[in-house]
């Protein structure tokens, strides 16, 4: 999953408030059957870690935990944005909000747009800061809303932070959408401004290109999530909910999270203060660290999260993130990575579709297929690098072998 469920901008016209609970409903159900079904294939399929084998570090140099918003978290991924406005749905969030109280895990809540609109429906985000009174929570709202509406957001869950999708594609398809996206550019930058905490932009499963980045970067806005396609498909939920399923066309719209962070990586001097998030996708740790080699500062999940919790309750929740943990440590360790900036040198093979949005879009994939000689470079310097067979191994004869 990618977003919220749920995503609602601003009250859709002709919709009243059980319709809103039911658009909530709708969401969490399509969304869970996505995660339920087979396999998934994606483009960090296309992303291969070349590998070293005498590179390794031992597990106790592997220190991953990372600063989001000037708190330190335990782990370089996050519970994303899924759900609330609803009961069952607040039950959903009170055990995802216990399981991020017990793993130190930051943690994004669904959009309380819902909330914003009827009291009642409060509670089933207000339990988030109630359950984990300490940890860093991020509130969320849709593009389009007032500052007034940001500001109420982050009361709500007392919020480290705040969210803020854009969900163009999904408004486009959305039996109540409003595809009027003329003024978002310029709502964000009202609500940038008027904000004591951070704000970050992120997508709800189409990506960020390097023109939105530069585009956001340009209003202030300091932290974004690239959240691409690959994870829950808004555009297929929103398509079920119509009678006539009439954009089904629309299928792959939009741009993966390794795309996007390749795309942003070869114009970062546009935005080069912007910090990237990732979503999108994300099905197990390997996936993780493959968008923290590609640049992004923390990884957010979702529809793995939200298949746990609704099977396993926040204990079986607790459990899958601390074997995750463990497992990104450990193939940090073997990448020979004992920060998630040591990732970022890791050598990696572009293949596929990925390999060739990079070369249309004027991104030279071999570039990252060679970084850790880079690193060793710099470290070195210009007279030590080691040239080929510069020291030649002294091999010891064998029976019948004069010596050389």
């Amino acid at each position: 999953m990618n977003d919220s469920v749920g995503d609602d901008r601003v009250p859709h016209v002709d919709e009243d408030a059980a319709g809103r609970r039911e658009r909530k409903e709708d969401h969490v159900r399509l969304a869970t059957a996505q995660w339920t079904g087979g396999a998934r294939t994606t483009e960090f399929d296309d992303l291969e870690f070349l590998h070293h084998a005498l590179g390794g570090v031992t597990l106790e140099e592997v220190d991953l935990s990372v600063r989001l918003f000037d708190r330190e978290v335990a782990a370089p991924f996050y519970i994303n944005g899924m759900t609330g406005g609803t009961e069952s749905t607040g039950r959903i969030n009170q055990q995802l909000a216990i399981a991020a109280r017990e793993t130190r895990t930051a943690m994004g809540c669904g959009s309380v747009s819902i909330a914003l609109e009827d009291e009642s429906a409060a509670d089933a985000f207000r339990v988030i800061r109630r359950e984990n009174p300490d940890g860093l929570v991020m509130a969320n709202i849709g593009v389009g809303r007032s500052a007034e509406d940001a500001r109420r957001a982050v009361d709500l869950l007392q919020a480290d932070a705040l969210q803020i999708h854009v969900n163009a594609v999904q408004e486009t398809v959305m039996p109540e959408g409003s595809p009027d996206f003329s003024t978002w550019l310029s709502g964000i930058e009202q609500i940038v401004r008027a904000l004591d905490v951070p704000v970050l932009v992120k997508e709800v499963g189409f990506g960020l290109s390097a023109r939105t980045l530069a585009q956001l970067a340009s209003i202030g806005v300091s932290w974004a999530d690239v959240s691409g396609r690959g994870g829950t498909d808004f555009l297929a939920i929103e398509n079920d909910r119509r009678p006539a399923r009439d954009y089904s066309y629309l299928t792959g719209f939009g741009q993966s999270a390794p795309a996007a962070l390749l795309d942003a990586a070869a114009h970062r001097e546009h935005a080069e203060h912007l910090r990237l998030l990732a979503s999108g996708g994300v099905r197990d740790p390997l996936d993780v660290v493959k968008a923290l080699a590609l640049g992004a500062q923390a990884v957010g999940v979702a529809g793995s999260f939200l298949k746990a919790v609704v099977e396993g309750g926040a204990d079986g929740l607790i459990e899958l993130i601390g074997s995750w943990q463990q497992h990104t440590r450990e193939l940090a360790a073997l990448l020979g990575a004992r920060t998630v900036a040591d990732l970022r040198s890791s050598d990696l093979l572009v293949r596929g579709r990925l390999r060739e949005f990079c070369e249309l879009r004027g991104i030279d994939p071999g570039t990252y297929s060679r970084r850790s000689h880079a690193s060793l470079d710099d470290r070195l310097g210009p007279h030590d690098v080691p040239t080929p067979m510069s020291h030649p191994i002294d091999i010891p004869p064998t029976e019948n072998q004069e010596p050389r």
